[in-house]
């Protein structure tokens, strides 16, 4: 298991693998952990993650599975096999989906987060789609199945932080999206935090993607990202 200090992940949400790597070296050593997500993934396929491996990086592979549960947990040991240190499935996959995913997390000794509620999504979203509208209670609700099954942790909103460790303890692994350094456009994000709060509610990882990648100076980016998580 990692440590329990905040880290960040940079999302390379980028059409290429020339793009990536620009990226990444430009980021040099500010950049320690990188997710992959469906973008890059649906291109490239393992060599997304292979790349970062070979770089030395850490690798959060998003690609969060959703399926019946033998099919979820062979894509869970595909993703541990290419490299990735960590990966992701939708909790709304139930109990036994997510008990399959976590046994194969555990044979193939690879981290394993349950997505809980989109940062996209606001109340009336989930109303829209027969769920309550109710973004805390619904992640929490989420949560519980996740831990329950035997996942490391959840992907939750900033917001829903402060629940999940009352809820759930210290141990809880989060991992936290829609987190815009003070200044930053929301973009298609709802549910967002700076880092330094993120951090402070007990986030364990939180994934900025554009406000890095897409800076003037990645590296310096990254780097005023990693120093708002260290606490003066």
């Amino acid at each position: 298991m990692p440590s329990s200090a905040t880290e960040l992940i940079i999302a390379l949400d980028v059409d290429t693998l020339d793009e990536a790597r620009d990226i990444v070296h430009r980021i040099g050593p500010a950049g320690v952990w990188y997710k992959v997500g469906k973008q890059l993934f649906t291109r490239h396929g393992p060599d997304s993650v292979r790349f970062l491996k070979a770089a030395g990086k850490q690798v959060f592979l998003d690609l969060k599975f959703h399926d019946i549960p033998n099919t979820v947990a062979q894509a869970v040991r595909a993703a541990a096999a290419i490299g990735a240190d960590l990966t992701n499935v939708h909790a709304s996959g139930g109990p036994a989906m997510l008990a399959a995913a976590a046994q194969a997390a555990f044979e193939s000794h690879i981290l394993l987060v349950a997505v809980t509620v989109l940062t996209s999504l606001g109340n009336s979203d989930l109303q829209a789609i027969g769920c309550p509208p109710d973004t805390g209670a619904q992640a929490l609700r989420l949560a519980g199945l996740a831990k329950d099954a035997g996942c490391h942790g959840v992907v939750c909103s900033a917001h829903e932080i402060a629940a999940m460790r009352d809820a759930y303890g210290d141990a809880f692994m989060l991992v936290v999206p829609g987190i815009r350094p003070a200044g930053a456009g929301l973009d298609d994000q709802k549910r967002v935090m700076t880092p330094a709060a993120a951090a402070a509610a007990g986030a364990r990882f939180i994934v900025v993607g554009r406000p890095v990648t897409q800076a003037a100076d990645p590296a310096a980016a990254a780097a005023a990202v990693r120093a708002e998580l260290t606490p003066a």
